[in-house]
Parts: structure tokens; sequence; C-alpha cells
């Protein structure tokens, strides 16, 4: 083997990981009886050159999930938008939204869950999703939502639409 470059990340708890290498390679053409006919009209023995850019796709997201304790970006976040109705007589209004959102391509789930509404809030945080919509009366009269923001806490009351509307651009704006 000739040159090789290692790429290290150092982790959140200052741990160094090999994530990438680059690396020529003399011997396996030469075991493989590899060759090319050159411009000059002559065999010649390639190198080859081993890339693993990211090493192993499981290594990254490790070290990635450890280095953001699970809270992903909004972009990247398996669920994005935690839709939570206050009592069963709410989900109707959850489904419609549900229905909104996937015009949007965005990843939400709805917690139908029989529990408290302050129990399904601490769950949906305890997932780190970035967003949650509180869904009751109030809401389904106003056709608004109200908001918690992951980090950010209750950002109030807003109008269906103009929560797509910021969530979409949010989401366009970091990809």
């Amino acid at each position: 083997y000739g040159p090789k470059i290692d790429i290290h990340i150092k982790d959140s708890q200052d741990r160094d990981w090999q994530l990438a290498t680059i690396q020529l390679d003399f011997q396996i053409p030469e075991r493989m009886d590899l060759e090319y006919i050159d411009s000059d009209g002559k065999p010649k023995r390639p190198v080859i050159v081993h890339r693993a850019i990211l090493g192993s796709i499981e290594r990254f997201l490790s070290v990635y999930i450890e280095h953001t304790a699970g809270y992903f970006p909004l972009w990247l976040a398996p669920v994005q938008v935690a839709v939570i109705p206050i009592s069963e007589k709410h989900l109707a209004f959850a489904n419609e939204l549900a229905k909104r959102f996937k015009i949007y391509d965005l990843r939400f789930k709805i917690d139908e869950d029989n529990e408290t509404l302050g129990k399904k809030i601490r769950q949906a945080e305890m997932q780190r999703i970035p967003y949650l919509l509180i869904i009751g009366d109030k809401e389904i009269e106003a056709n608004a939502v109200s908001v918690r923001q992951r980090a950010k806490g209750d950002l109030g009351q807003m109008p269906v639409e103009e929560f797509i509307n910021k969530i979409s651009k949010e989401i366009r704006d970091k990809t």
C-alpha cells in the first residue's frame, strides 16, 4: 500500500474517530495481474485508489447522533411535527391537518394515546421532535394550532397555513 490519508473527527466526548480514508494500493493490481495499454502502446500496471469518504455510514451516524444528542435539525428529523390533540374529540381536526402536511411532505405523527396533555408533551419532547402542535377547541374554532418549538418553547397560537408556510420555508432555507 502507498500513501494514505486518514480523516479523524472528534466526538462530543473529545474522542478521536477515523471516519474517512483515501489510500493508494499497488498490491491488488499486482496480485490480479491488472494491466492497461498506455498512450505509448505499452502495457502498464494501474494503481488503485481506495476511498471510504464516510468510513462506515454507521460510524458516521453514531458520531453525528452523539454530537447532536439526537437533536436533529428540522430538515433531518425523522418526525418534524408532533400533532397532539387534547382529547379524542380533537382527532378529526388532527387528521385533517395530516392531509395538509402530506401535501407538503412534512414528516409528522399524531399522538392518539389516551394520556394527559402533559404526558403527551413530555413524550414528544423526549423524542426530540422539533415542533409540537397542540389542538383543542380554541384551535379548531380558529383553524389554528398552538405551537411549541424545541428549545424555544411556546410560540402561541398560529393559523394552520401560517405554520405550514413557516416550517416549509425553514426546511427550504436549511437544505
